[in-house]
């Protein structure tokens, strides 16, 4: 399933709309102002409506909202961790009244105060937010960083460490709605060998599809020893303007960055990943064609399927 993170600016059906006139398969959405604190409410007519959409599509349960940038739930600071509580409410929440199957977060920053403390922090945190949401389908889905700062979560080791804290602190019932999302940028940023000039070659050679596909698959089955690939719930399928172990946070078009076009492959054919929604977060615009970004790299991912 591939979609893209599309604007709801002027209402929620918007992205809706637009993925429908793109060919898109799903979307992902920020279901509030993403870099504010204070929001208005979601409106009845609103939630209304995307519903409404989302029943003529046939996507119930199948779209993706991104949680606020803003949010910290690692943070040693009280005021800052209970600001990033309640906006994760408000997402929660926003989220099962949209049928929104999906709220990828950041597993946020330890500033300076240790990795293991941080992820005891994210734990106790995403725990009183799966049990005041008893009875909600919405799975909370950690997303991989680059890893700059202090950020958590640039090695599939410290997700699979705080995916683990949190199911100790939430208890077994709650192990179901806690995932992964994995962003291919961001993963190699973080050091993972994605990349589509081998390091150290001298040559400038590019690798063969062949050669990104291997190491596409390669970093799967990482993952899938370390977390599980049962709990990769989504996908962020980016190229990287920054090279490998830059932990630099530069999202590209597909097949313009560092990132091998066999990884891309490797990722969309992988027969567990089939029903799993693969999010574009690539530059906005049209290409020099005209046509838009979204439409250009969406074809470019569905040219490597296997057919």
């Amino acid at each position: 399933m591939i979609g893209s993170h599309l604007s709801v600016a002027g209402g929620l059906t918007n992205a809706l709309d637009e993925a429908q006139r793109l060919g898109l398969d799903t979307v992902q959405v920020f279901t509030k102002n993403q870099r504010q604190w204070r929001v208005p409410p979601l409106s009845d007519s609103a939630a209304d409506a995307w519903l409404s959409e989302l029943r003529r599509l046939g996507w119930t349960s199948r779209t993706v909202a991104h949680n606020s940038y803003l949010v910290n739930l690692a943070s040693p600071d009280p005021d800052l961790r209970a600001k990033s509580l309640d906006s994760m409410r408000e997402d929660l929440d926003r989220c099962r009244r949209l049928s929104i199957r999906y709220l990828v977060f950041h597993p946020g920053a330890h500033m300076g105060q240790g990795v293991a403390p941080a992820i005891e922090r994210l734990a106790q945190a995403c725990a009183t937010l799966l049990r005041e949401t008893r009875g909600s389908d919405v799975v909370l889905c950690l997303e991989n960083t680059a890893g700059g700062g202090t950020t958590l979560g640039r090695t599939l080791e410290e997700l699979a460490a705080a995916k683990a804290a949190i199911d100790t602190a939430a208890g077994p019932d709650a192990r179901r709605r806690v995932g992964f999302c994995i962003d291919t940028c961001h993963a190699l940023a973080a050091g993972y060998d994605l990349a589509s000039t081998p390091a150290g070659d001298g040559t400038g050679r590019k690798r063969t599809r062949a050669e990104g596909r291997a190491l596409g698959q390669a970093f799967l089955q990482a993952f899938d020893r370390a977390c599980g690939l049962s709990n990769l719930r989504v996908l962020h399928l980016n190229d990287s303007l920054a090279a490998r172990a830059s932990r630099l946070d530069r999202h590209a078009h597909i097949g313009q960055g560092k990132v091998a076009p066999g990884v891309f492959a490797a990722i969309v054919n992988h027969p567990a990943l089939r029903n799993t929604p693969m999010i574009l977060e690539t530059p906005k615009g049209d290409d020099p064609k005209g046509k838009p970004w979204d439409l250009a790299n969406a074809r470019r991912l569905r040219a490597l399927l296997d057919h």
